[in-house]
């Protein structure tokens, strides 16, 4: 990998070899058996992942999802030693504002495909205009694997301010969720100068350890912390595997496709809108199964786990640092969204604060239109 600073134009062709392995790896797939009474609360439930593997295998069709995001300019770069792959989609108002929109995990650039037509092109005259940059973060989906270690938030936060100067833009704002949540505000601190404003979903708030906070909190805060709680308690054994041993559980996601769909529906099951019984009854199936796709077959699970290795190693990442001065804006959704805001306020800049009633950890999938309306409130609020 070069250090140039080339901006190559991209197009994703998957050789049909690797489809051809996917369908025969799934084929040969050994099944666990299923313990009778049991469902969800052990994991995906064994007959539940082999339907969603036959219709990967049989019925999803990767050549349309591929079509789809071949229908928006992407490109390479090298930064910092590192491919990073993005979409820059540009609006016909020349004077939009540009937008830079990180994902999560698990998730991609696909994420954010029900949002491009309404940010850049909005219907309605008062809505505001983006020009989009979409990366998939270093080490994830078209970016391809880590070449070294060291990729953590921060150097990624840099790595996608040095992208927006790149591409020629001096003043611009950020969105992310899920990993994004936390590499967004990164580059607002990172690049204050040139960030007009940062909007976060699923931003990771801490108790202060002020009995005055504490005893201040509403009901609805008081159950977000007790979720909090219940994820660090039940719900984060995948972090902390990937975050101390991530060769071990990448070896395993890396060769069995079946394994490598289990651990990512499963977070598709508890972080999405709990309205629903099944994962595909929040997120279209075919959603999912793109997002599991882009993962196995850019073989990308060792750089994932990675970065989780990268943040619990970080000494810089939850030490004290002065509070964010970029303006802030925060969308809280009902599922895997443990935000306070006056927890908030005390690291960032919080302008904006919104709270929605349906969707969960994945809004652009799940809620686009609520998500959409929120990031156009808050940076309308900016550029008035």
């Amino acid at each position: 990998m070069t250090n140039s600073t080339e901006i190559r134009p991209f197009r994703i062709d998957v050789p049909q070899a690797d489809l051809d392995d996917l369908r025969d790896r799934l084929a040969r797939t050994r099944w666990i058996d299923e313990l009778p009474g049991t469902g969800w609360e052990r994991g995906v439930p064994p007959s539940y992942l082999k339907d969603l593997a036959a219709y990967w295998a049989g019925k999803f069709d990767w050549r349309a999802a591929e079509a789809e995001l071949n229908e928006y300019p992407q490109f390479t770069t090298s930064i910092d030693g590192q491919n990073v792959h993005f979409l820059h989609v540009r609006s016909p108002q020349q004077d939009a504002t540009p937008l830079l929109l990180i994902h999560g995990w698990p998730g991609s650039v696909a994420d954010f495909l029900a949002l491009i037509g309404p940010l850049t092109d909005p219907q309605d005259a008062d809505a505001p205009a983006f020009h989009l940059v979409i990366p998939s973060l270093p080490g994830h989906g078209f970016s391809g694997p880590i070449t070294e270690p060291g990729w953590n938030d921060g150097r990624i936060a840099a790595a996608l301010a040095q992208l927006m100067a790149r591409l020629g833009y001096s003043r611009y704002g950020v969105h992310g969720g899920d990993h994004g949540a936390f590499v967004a505000p990164g580059i607002g601190r990172v690049d204050a100068e040139h960030v007009l404003g940062v909007h976060a979903n699923a931003l990771v708030t801490f108790p202060t350890g002020d009995p005055t906070d504490m005893a201040a909190l509403t009901d609805a805060e008081k159950q977000r912390l007790a979720g909090m709680k219940q994820f660090q308690d039940d719900g984060s054994a995948y972090m902390q595997l990937a975050g101390s041993r991530p060769n071990t559980i990448a070896q395993l996601l890396a060769d069995s496709p079946a394994g490598q769909l289990g651990w990512i529906v499963e977070k598709y099951k508890e972080w999405s809108d709990q309205a629903y019984d099944l994962p595909e009854q929040a997120i279209d199936r075919d959603k999912i199964l793109t997002t599991v796709s882009i993962y196995w077959l850019t073989d990308t699970a060792r750089s994932v786990a990675n970065f989780y290795y990268e943040r619990f190693h970080d000494a810089a990442m939850f030490a004290p640092k002065p509070k964010g001065t970029v303006p802030t804006g925060v969308a809280v959704f009902t599922t895997g969204d443990f935000a306070i805001r006056r927890f908030a306020e005390k690291v960032h800049n919080v302008t904006h604060w919104s709270e929605f009633y349906s969707g969960g950890h994945f809004p652009a999938l799940e809620v686009p239109d609520l998500l959409t309306g929120d990031i156009r409130e808050f940076f309308r609020s900016l550029t008035r």
